[in-house]
This record gives C-alpha cells, structure tokens and sequence, in this order.
C-alpha cells in the first residue's frame, strides 16, 4: 500500500463512514466490495462521486471506506461527507469550492422520536367528537 493516505470520518443520519484516500487510478472500495455492486441505485453512486467530480480528482485517488450504520441514503451521504473531508486534507484550497456545495456541512437533520399515545412523531389518531 501506498505511503500517502488521508483519513477522515463523514456522518448522515445514524451512518458513520470511515473514508481513506490513496493515491491512485479512482477505484472506490465500500466495505470491501466495490462501490457499484454496494450501492445499486445510480442516484446514490452519483452522490458518493459529486466531491471528486467537483474538484477534478475522480482519476487521482483511490477512496477506500468503511461504513456503518444507517440505511443507503444516509451511508451514501455520509460517505460523500467523508471524502470532502479527506479531500481538505489533500488540499485546504478546494475546501471553499467544496464549501459552497454543502459538502462539509454534516447535515444535521435526524428522524424524529416517536412520541406515546400518537401514530408516529407528529401524526395523530382520528379524532372523533362523539
């Protein structure tokens, strides 16, 4: 394995990705399977690729990563997380146009508690009157 390896942890929803960057010819590895059989849906292959399209580096880095936790969506953009986070870390002048998109943002929202004597979190029984 190559010397030169950036590390960096990207969260979405309750999936934690543990991301590391090689130098390399843009092969991406998902708990070691590779990504396209990983994540079947071409929407979520779209979004894990985004950060590297963006700065030009999808043919330079061989991204490998752990994740857990979560269902697709949520692991597909934590691992997206992940690799922007790396990728400051190769270079802290992408982190402005990496920045602008949202990459580094962890997004904050999560699924709402189910609350007792109620369907779900908000959503309620039918009321009736008589």
């Amino acid at each position: 394995m190559p010397s030169i390896e950036y590390q960096a942890t990207g969260r979405r929803k309750r999936a934690i990705a543990q991301v590391v960057l090689y130098k390399g010819d843009g092969k991406i590895t998902v708990n070691d399977r590779d990504f396209e059989t990983y994540f079947p849906r071409e929407t979520l292959r779209m979004i894990i690729k985004q950060p590297l399209q963006l700065t030009g580096m999808n043919d330079k880095f061989d991204v490998k990563a752990k994740v857990i936790g979560g269902g697709m969506s949520g692991q597909a953009g934590a691992l997206r997380h992940g690799i922007s986070r790396a990728l400051v870390k190769v270079d802290n002048d992408l982190k402005t146009k990496l920045k602008k998109e949202g990459f580094i943002t962890r997004d904050p929202r999560e699924v709402e508690r189910k609350k007792y004597g109620l369907k779900g979190a908000r959503k309620r029984f039918q009321f009736s009157k008589r």
